[in-house]
């Protein structure tokens, strides 16, 4: 058997661009002479990568960057410009919805022709159709002509083919959540049947919750290169980044080599420094200036830092110092569940800052955010702050997340103009301990009351 389900080598789109329709005419036409009328645009530009049987690997990367192109080239919606494709198995495609389905067929007319595409005869289709129908769920109307349906109706059938066609793998681009809550639940829940069957699967997705529970490995596209691929938390680390602009992008060592999992080194984009070393060096409330004043206590947690804060911004105001404190006003990481705590930063602005933001965010372990504020959320009106003023900032709050290990972040954030930007974020700063007697089901405790009535 194959060791690898996929394997892209060295992949390459490219479209020509025009900048008058009736240039491309007179390029096609040979009339454009010596002239060149058109430009390259790389929607992808030398992509490799590979996905073992029984994997998990997702895509993950701005808009543009060619996740979907990778996935139409890959199930042979588009043809590359150059490299190659290897695939080992049978392949069914979520890409859009539907693609593949005639419009004035029936429903039950798509499912066999979608099928047949895939390479099945008709009487395995037939064996597969009451599970496919089940999970679809649309009714009558799948003997209607498909061009009746709603596009509720259309994404559901769509869905039930691609994934109870029993392929060997399953290649999804943004398709996870579709329909309603229920159905939601049925894809979810059928993702996950088919991971725990060892089927491969390669997926687009912009929610990062999933990519971080579902995948194996991850890869990280940008303007159609791959930037680098590796563990799940750490690419989405690196995403987080490159959407504010802070991603170094000529000092990823995974341009030169494959880095796996955990060999990945990414500069901050702020100065050049590594966000470890960074993260070191301005410790909050390590010393410096700021620290010496009367109360400066109160911005050093007594608990340990992680030696591996993902620290960026402009730097154009700068988190000095921060603490959690419990009822008792004691600094600690470790809390109650149910208790009341207090985690409060320290902000230094260098450059005038007009509206800034503040925030945290406490995370689990896999980098999938649990909960969180900032003072945009709660309303709190934030004055323009000059070079050199500092705010104090204090959030307080019940913890009623179940017991467990968890993140803590912290950010200063704002606005330029309609541009979202990146002052300074502690990612993951410390960890934070919460003790529970009692846990229920999922992050959170409702506190419920429950009462017998008929005792």
């Amino acid at each position: 058997m194959q060791e690898y389900a996929i394997q892209v080598e060295d992949l390459t789109k490219i479209y020509k661009l025009y900048d008058r329709p009736k240039d491309r005419l007179l390029e096609a036409l040979g009339l454009s002479g010596k002239r060149v009328l058109s430009r390259d645009h790389y929607a992808l530009n030398h992509v490799s990568f590979s996905v073992k049987r029984g994997e998990t690997v997702g895509i993950i990367g701005t808009n543009g960057s060619g996740k979907s192109t990778v996935l139409k080239i890959i199930t042979g919606v588009l043809n590359p410009s150059g490299g190659r494709i290897t695939v080992n198995g049978r392949i069914s495609a979520l890409l859009e919805l539907g693609a593949g389905f005639n419009m004035e067929y029936t429903g039950i007319e798509n499912v066999y022709l979608n099928g047949t595409m895939i390479g099945f005869s008709e009487e395995e289709i037939s064996r597969k159709l009451p599970k496919i129908l089940e999970f679809a769920d649309i009714g009558d109307f799948v003997y209607q002509p498909v061009k009746t349906y709603s596009s509720g109706m259309f994404v559901r059938l769509a869905f039930a083919v691609a994934i109870n066609i029993d392929p060997e793998i399953l290649i999804v681009d943004e398709a996870l959540s579709v329909g309603d809550v229920f159905f939601q639940t049925k894809c979810y829940h059928k993702f996950e049947e088919f991971k725990a069957m060892g089927k491969t699967i390669l997926f687009v997705s912009h929610d990062l919750s999933s990519i971080a529970k579902y995948c194996d490995r991850v890869v990280l596209l940008n303007k159609g290169e791959k930037l680098a691929e590796g563990a799940p938390k750490k690419m989405v680390d690196m995403y987080k980044k490159l959407l504010v602009n802070q991603l170094d992008l000529n000092s990823l060592e995974a341009r030169q080599a494959d880095t796996g999992a955990d060999g990945l080194d990414v500069k901050d984009g702020a100065d050049g420094n590594n966000g470890a070393d960074n993260a070191e060096k301005k410790k909050p409330g390590a010393g410096g200036e700021d620290e010496k004043k009367p109360g400066a206590d109160m911005w050093q947690p007594a608990f340990p830092l992680n030696p591996k804060i993902n620290a960026y911004g402009d730097r154009k105001a700068e988190i000095i110092g921060f603490n959690v404190l419990n009822e008792e006003g004691v600094s600690t990481n470790v809390l109650e569940k149910g208790s009341v705590c207090t985690i409060q930063m320290r902000v230094k602005f260098h450059k005038k800052i007009n509206e800034p933001i503040y925030a945290f965010t406490v995370s689990d372990l896999k980098g999938t955010d649990i909960t969180g504020t900032n003072s945009m959320f709660e309303k709190i009106p934030v004055k323009p702050k000059n070079p050199g003023e500092v705010q104090e900032i204090s959030f307080t709050q019940k913890m009623d997340m179940q017991g467990g290990e968890y993140m803590l972040s912290l950010g200063c954030t704002g606005f330029d103009g309609n541009d979202f930007v990146v002052h300074h974020r502690l990612y993951e700063l410390c960890g934070l301990s919460i003790i529970s007697a009692k846990n229920t089901v999922g992050f959170y405790d409702t506190n419920s009351v429950v009462k017998l009535l008929n005792d």
